[in-house]
């Protein structure tokens, strides 16, 4: 049989990226935009819609950081890219159709799931996720059906990361602060009846190790009905803490510091309160009649081990009487169907973006992961690009020049043939056009930047195919 070398014009190197999120388009970006390799790149996603994260994750009322698209539209509209959306990896077409048809395949799933606190109570009505909630106000399919009691006096968030906040900040905000946002109209209707009246962030550790943003914990000090309260006693410091304070390079803790150190130690007049609680992590959540009542937490103490500062727990405690609570101490991966998965850590094991075996340990030939299902959930969304493109880098020398036999099986048509042949109704990038289209046009008429279809159901409906 005829041999060709992989990467020419004649016979692309082709691709498939499992997931549209950041990681998987800087990942597209990165392999269309170089000269090395001739390549061709299917990206699947199970949702009609792509981004990922920067559409089902961004806060609405953070406009700006969505701006990001247009440079992932850049990448869609070239030439050698093409989308694949309602197309499930596992379902629709599975990881053995998917190596008939392309050289290599590439994770881009993110991490799907939230981390447990692993306490008595958790699973109590009123106990939810951030993750949920955040799908919820963004009008993600999943999570689009979920309701949440906002006649609720008192809510606890636990975590002080950046979605812990953006959780806070939608409650704390009022309904005239989110209707200019692209948030879900189910969910502006619900907010606008909220009754939220205290909000509490809790963290396990102190000040200097809080995980938001800057940027994130200034916009708490300009909320129209909500004070943000920090006590004095909150802010102060172990030996350990103050001593990564003093030493750090880091400008996030140190403009951190700054930013809480400005807010005010005491309530003002305003209707609903914002408080950050440190060094406090939940042993229980306790109930009435089945439903949340309240917290009890254990304070921490602040202890340096392994060259990081750990919370350990000591005898006192303290209960939090509150209506809701939500968990936020981070995203985690789930499996996929036939690949290798890290149960521990929660991602799909590698060794600089190369699918390892988890029993072996030998790499899994074709096969590469980029963004969180690679590294776990850190960074932001612009720390996607670097992870991605170092991915791709080794991709790239792995294949370049590789030979390969012709084959029926790489045509662009096959896995177009493939679909159809299952009646997969799948959604392509330009169908993808005509539904932003149609969600802009419908935001503009209530002054919003969009009003999302948040159901599969109305995307296929409103494409009429």
């Amino acid at each position: 049989m005829e041999q060709q070398t992989i990467g020419t014009e004649q016979r692309p190197l082709r691709i498939a990226i499992i997931g549209s999120g950041p990681a998987g388009f800087y990942a597209a970006g990165g392999l269309l935009k170089q000269k090395v390799v001739s390549v061709e790149v299917d990206m699947f996603d199970r949702l009609p819609t792509p981004f990922g994260l920067v559409r089902g994750g961004v806060a609405p009322d953070h406009q700006p950081v969505k701006a990001v698209c247009k440079t992932y539209e850049r990448t869609a509209l070239k030439p050698h890219f093409r989308f694949w959306g309602n197309v499930e990896f596992g379902k629709d077409v599975t990881k053995q159709e998917l190596f008939q048809h392309y050289d290599c395949v590439v994770y881009a799933v993110g991490a799907q799931t939230d981390r447990q606190m692993g306490i008595p109570g958790e699973d109590l009505k009123g106990s939810h996720s951030a993750t949920e909630f955040v799908g919820w106000y963004n009008g993600h399919p999943d999570f689009q059906h979920l309701k949440f009691d906002l006649s609720a006096k008192r809510v606890a968030i636990i975590g002080v990361g950046n979605v812990a906040v953006d959780v806070g900040r939608i409650l704390a905000k009022t309904p005239e602060e989110l209707a200019a946002t692209d948030i879900a109209d189910y969910a502006w209707q619900a907010l606008k009846h909220n009754q939220v009246e205290e909000i509490y962030l809790i963290a396990r550790r102190g000040p200097v190790q809080a995980a938001f943003t800057p940027v994130e914990a200034r916009e708490l000090l300009h909320l129209e009905k909500t004070d943000t309260v920090i006590a004095k006693s909150e802010l102060e410091l172990d030996v350990a803490s103050q001593t990564v304070l003093d030493t750090t390079h880091d400008r996030c803790i140190v403009h951190n510091m700054e930013v809480m150190e400005h807010m005010p130690h005491e309530p003002g007049n305003k209707p609903c309160q914002l408080n950050l609680w440190f060094k406090r992590s939940p042993v229980e959540i306790y109930g009435k009649d089945g439903q949340v009542a309240g917290l009890k937490l254990v304070h921490n103490d602040l202890i340096e081990q392994d060259g990081r500062i750990r919370a350990k727990a000591t005898e006192r405690t303290e209960d939090l009487p509150v209506d809701l609570v939500f968990r936020s101490i981070g995203y985690l991966g789930v499996p996929l169907p036939d690949v290798s998965f890290d149960d521990w850590k929660g991602i799909i094991p590698n060794q600089e973006g190369r699918v390892i075996d988890q029993e072996t340990k030998e790499w899994c030939e074709g096969e590469y992961v980029v963004g969180w299902a690679k590294r776990g959930p850190t960074g932001v969304i612009g720390t996607n690009k670097h992870d991605a493109l170092d991915t791709i880098k080794h991709l790239l020398d792995d294949y370049n020049g590789r030979p390969s036999e012709t084959s029926e099986k790489f045509r662009p048509e096959a896995i177009e043939d493939l679909l159809r042949s299952r009646k997969v109704r799948y959604v392509t990038y330009s169908d993808w056009q005509k539904l932003d289209s149609l969600e802009t046009e419908a935001g503009q008429k209530k002054g919003k930047p969009r009003e999302k279809f948040t159901t599969i159901e109305a995307m296929l409906e409103a494409l009429g195919k």
